[in-house]
């Protein structure tokens, strides 16, 4: 059995217990020789003991534990039965009775972190001493599941009952020297005095000389319980907007109520009893799915593992200081990377440096002495002569393909050989764009998606000639700017935007059968989009919509569904949110959407020209079925860029489906939901509207061999015979 848990008994009478598992010391309660079990032993060892007085408990590599052991849960997503959770160890018994309930006091030294299991340890104890800069933080709801181990019956008692809420609905930690301040740690030292201030306090408490606090039995923070049930009211109305269609959050509360109202081991018990139902959920499973998709991302077959070393970024370029460009610099900038910014005149130059500047005080919400030292990092120039020692060069201008050749062969003139030549192309083949240039094995594509400063994803695009060490180091640029990357192959809308494609076209074809397209972003709205497509068109552009189209409409032919409202709209200069009038209309200087009553007229024209409705009857058409027309088209896309070896893995629709698309990330991903609804009935349904609509909805060969294999869709790549990797 490997030891995890070292005790250790000084002079002072002190018992240290180390938590040493890494690389974050989790809370695994497996069986007998896990760290629960093993810490479980040493306390109730150090209380029998008669030569100690009083217990620290820490973590040791500079972490004190990152909670649960994820890959606990995600054994529990694929076998679908929460009871399978290990517990070896009784959290309630265990926290309540021989941690915090025990005869000797137990002080936690904390650093570095203590998130989920590992605070709810923390506060189980009788005290907190916690090094600078330590995160101290619940956050189990990004996961689908709830605080376990006492967490909503102790916060509240701590930090009071509105910042635990908050903590808890959020899920975001907080820094040690706010902690303190809340009277969630008792103290905030040096760390080289972390240890000995810890052994200090708990010997005080021993003594009497400090006050020995139960967590479970504080009541200064939570106020009546008319004040708390107020709060709570308030808690579940925010809840409603923060989380649809989804029960962790609302169990959560009732298990704040639980111990607010009975008491801190009733609230303790309720989490207990509610913890395995949740962490079974359909929920979990498709949060567990995505948490570990956008671990996995990060590493590439062929490339993460070949030994390469990325090389360090130590200035970056980038071409073109409009929305795009500047948003990809302020990205840089945050995260200390020295960008140039280069444009074409002086004017333009200085409209970019002043959105980069909007971009960094609105982020850090003041032209603050912090964001004076952002903005230090970006320089502009008109030059290329400023380019001859930066590492990585990102080129973000219109999309026209002779004006990125022209950038393209510059920088080879300018560049370093080392120089990494990246594209935010969204619809040009990066082989193209490189054409003109000797080195094609430094040109990748580095798709942000606006405004990238705020946006997570990015697509990092090869061509079959992009180098590893090319691909090795845009994804350590990912890291650096806290990006999550997703590796693609260079084709028409890489992989986000062919998944978007019959999103679209899916809403217009339901419109010709005689759908509202309010009706229809209002069901996509509710089954967890954050817009529909029509108010998402009005959004980015319905010229744009319009343009992207044409250009789906040349790659693919007559899989495209035709459609001649954008054009009628676009005859009427309704362009959209930017000009007032689009799907629907806006009130100058609000971006509310109004219902627009002369949408009508536009809607009879549109569905005159396409013929679609049988007799000229509209088609009734449930909720449901309207999700499954936009979505199920989503899926089968979804299917192609798997087989045509547009990604590494299925995983990676399922981040860019969540991260890029705005799909629920409750739900898993595309391909994750795909395989939850069933791929026999999605081939079934797809069959039959092909019957009827036409080659739009025509299944994928991919999609086909699932349904006929009876095989998931996320094994599309595995099965395909000769499936290549970068």
């Amino acid at each position: 059995m490997r030891k995890v848990v070292h005790m250790e008994v000084g002079e002072d009478g002190v018992a240290l217990v180390t938590l040493n598992k890494p690389p974050v010391n989790s809370l695994d309660n497996s069986g007998p020789g896990s760290l629960v079990s093993q810490l479980k032993e040493s306390i109730c060892e150090a209380h029998a003991r008669p030569d100690v007085k009083a217990i620290v408990i820490r973590g040791a590599n500079g972490k004190f534990s990152g909670g649960a052991d994820i890959g606990s849960l995600q054994k529990v997503k694929q076998v679908g039965d929460g009871t399978t959770y290990p517990t070896h160890v009784r959290g309630s018994t265990f926290f309540n009775d021989i941690i915090e309930g025990g005869p000797k006091p137990i002080v936690a030294a904390v650093e570095g972190f203590a998130l989920g299991g590992g605070l709810e340890l923390a506060m189980a104890c009788h005290a907190r001493i916690a090094a600078p800069k330590t995160q101290l933080g619940l956050p189990e709801l990004t996961l689908g599941i709830i605080p376990g181990l006492g967490g909503t019956a102790r916060l509240p008692r701590l930090v009071g009952l509105v910042k635990a809420v908050d903590m808890m609905l959020t899920s975001k930690p907080v820094m040690s020297e706010e902690a303190k301040q809340l009277g969630l740690v008792d103290a905030v030292v040096p760390l080289q005095q972390l240890v000995p201030v810890a052994r200090k306090y708990a010997l005080d408490i021993a003594s009497g000389r400090q006050a020995w606090r139960r967590s479970l039995s504080l009541i200064d923070h939570i106020g009546t319980p008319e004040e708390s049930s107020k709060i709570l009211k308030q808690a579940r109305a925010r809840a409603q907007k923060a989380y649809r269609n989804v029960p962790h959050p609302f169990v959560m509360l009732d298990c704040i109520e639980k111990g607010i109202l009975h008491g801190g081991v009733a609230g303790t018990l309720k989490e207990e009893e509610e913890s395995p139902m949740l962490v079974a959920s359909p929920t979990a499973k498709g949060l567990i799915h995505i948490f570990f998709a956008q671990r996995s991302a990060f590493k590439i077959q062929g490339v993460t593992d070949s030994g390469l070393k990325p090389h360090k970024m130590k200035s970056v370029a980038v071409i073109g200081g409009g929305l795009m460009g500047s948003g990809i610099a302020t990205a840089l900038a945050l995260n200390n990377v020295p960008v140039i910014l280069k444009e074409v005149n002086q004017e333009f130059l200085q409209a970019g440096l002043k959105r980069i500047e909007a971009n960094v005080n609105a982020r850090l919400r003041s032209a603050s002495e912090k964001a004076q030292k952002v903005l230090s990092f970006v320089k502009g120039t008109l030059d290329y002569a400023d380019f001859s020692d930066v590492d990585m060069v990102i080129e973000a201008v219109i999309e026209s393909i002779p004006l990125k050749q022209q950038i393209f062969a510059d920088l080879e003139k300018y560049c370093k050989s080392t120089c990494l030549l990246a594209s935010n192309t969204s619809t040009i083949d990066l082989g193209l764009i490189g054409q003109k240039t000797k080195s094609q094995d430094r040109i990748i594509g580095a798709h942000f998606f606006s405004p990238a400063h705020v946006m997570p994803l990015l697509e990092i695009v090869r061509t079959h000639d992009t180098s590893k060490q090319a691909i090795q180091d845009m994804l350590a640029l990912a890291k650096t700017i806290k990006k999550v990357p997703v590796v693609v192959r260079s084709c028409v809308g890489f992989a986000v935007n062919r998944m978007f494609f019959p999103y679209f076209q899916a809403g217009h074809l339901l419109v010709h059968l005689g759908t509202h397209p309010y009706r229809i972003d209002a069901v996509v709205k509710a089954f967890g989009m954050p817009m529909g497509p029509f108010r998402l068109a009005d959004l980015t552009g319905i010229q744009i919509g319009q343009a992207t189209s044409r250009i789906y409409k040349d790659a693919f032919g007559e899989r495209t569904y035709q459609t001649n409202l954008n054009d009628l709209l676009l005859e009427d200069n309704r362009y959209g949110e930017r000009t007032g009038m689009g799907y629907y209309n806006y009130k100058k200087g609000s971006r509310a959407e109004q219902p627009a009553p002369e949408l009508d007229g536009y809607l009879t024209k549109t569905r005159q020209a396409a013929s679609l409705i049988p007799n000229g009857k509209i088609v009734d058409i449930s909720d449901e079925e309207i999700v499954e027309m936009i979505f199920y088209g989503v899926v089968n896309e979804a299917c192609r860029v798997l087989d045509e070896d547009v990604v590494v893995r299925s995983a990676d629709l399922d981040i860019a489906s969540v991260l890029g698309m705005g799909f629920p990330a409750y739900r898993g991903g595309v391909v994750f939901w795909g395989d939850h609804v069933g791929v026999e009935r999605i081939y079934s349904k797809l069959k039959h509207w092909s019957t009827l609509y036409g080659s739009f909805y025509q299944p994928s060969a991919a999609l086909e061999r699932a349904a006929h294999g009876k095989y998931p869709l996320s094994q599309i790549v595995e099965k395909r015979s000769g499936a290549s990797r970068l």
